[in-house]
């Protein structure tokens, strides 16, 4: 039989769920699973896999040909290349996050920018913490450089150009225009982008090309008293060189999602430094993301069994 493996954990699949997939793959047979077990049983006939399945999963899973991943990112193929080079469609959950992220991202903005983490540490020490004159400031009037203009950078884009900041753009194919977006750079413009930065936002995939992207070189040419953010992938942005940044007062703060190491080490430099926030990679997190990877999910597997091109595939070879 042809079969569908659903890697399903954490909360249980509501029958209402269960039965929509059926509706959309009629003749196909539908397994969920959490358990190890429980997918050896039916690897040897699954075709297609969604969810979030482990990569030795999909290396033993011998007729597999399409894997909807429930997240957005594949940077996972870097440390699996062998799977890069395995004949199955790979297609992923790219913009089910871009609200919850673009939200997280202005609260932290908000944050930064009114000192509300100064707030915060005060009120726990019951401490009646005054900011001097003059020393908040406004995102009215700023110009934010963001580099990754997926579906994230694209809803942010137009959010932040809504509260009347000026927006710049960094992405892999500069022809393409966005909404909110003043200027367009390609990966060449980087260094003259962060010239122009108040704030820098990183919400670039982790590719072999974007590892490394900001490090002491594209830091040393942001505008001083810039402010970063990063909730793409940790290894986009040279922490030592993020953390000599902040303590030399290049820059003036940052809010950070994602890390190199995770969790982040608790002997990190970052924990102690009264000009950044940390968050523990739950950016994305949202009540209705499960709700959304399904919809996904099902529009492609209503395309895939008539033959129809699939929403979001991903190049293997290129990481995104």
């Amino acid at each position: 039989m042809r079969t569908i493996l659903m890697v399903w954990r954490h909360h249980p699949i509501t029958a209402r769920q269960l039965a929509e997939v059926h509706a959309a793959a009629p003749g196909y047979g539908v397994v969920v699973a959490s358990e190890a077990a429980e997918m050896d049983a039916v690897l040897d006939e699954v075709e297609i896999i969604a969810g979030r399945a482990p990569p030795d999963v999909l290396a033993r899973a011998p007729r597999l040909r399409w894997y909807q991943q429930w997240d957005a990112g594949v940077d996972w193929l870097l440390s699996h290349p062998v799977l890069a080079q395995r004949d199955f469609l790979l297609t992923n959950s790219s913009g089910i996050h871009a609200i919850p992220l673009t939200e997280h991202i202005l609260a932290l903005m908000l944050a930064l920018s009114r000192r509300l983490n100064e707030a915060w540490r005060a009120q726990g020490q019951r401490d009646w913490h005054t900011v001097p004159f003059g020393r908040t400031s406004e995102l009215y009037g700023k110009t934010i450089v963001i580099v990754g203009m997926g579906p994230i950078g694209q809803r942010l884009a137009q959010v932040v150009a809504a509260l009347g900041m000026r927006v710049v753009g960094v992405r892999s194919r500069a022809g393409i225009a966005v909404p909110g977006v003043e200027r367009m750079w390609g990966p060449d413009g980087l260094l003259d982008a962060l010239a122009e930065a108040d704030w820098l936002v990183l919400a670039a995939p982790l590719t072999t090309r974007t590892r490394g992207l900001v490090g002491r070189r594209e830091l040393a040419r942001i505008k001083p008293g810039a402010y970063l953010i990063n909730v793409g992938r940790g290894p986009v942005l040279d922490e030592a060189a993020l953390i000599d940044a902040l303590q030399d007062g290049r820059l003036a703060g940052a809010a950070l999602d994602v890390f190199e190491t995770e969790p982040l080490p608790p002997d990190s430099p970052l924990w102690d430094m009264p000009n950044v926030l940390i968050t523990a990679h739950y950016a994305g997190d949202s009540p209705l993301y499960h709700e959304r990877a399904l919809a996904i999910f099902l529009d492609n597997l209503e395309r895939y069994v008539v033959g129809r091109p699939l929403r979001n595939l991903v190049d293997k070879q290129r990481g995104y």
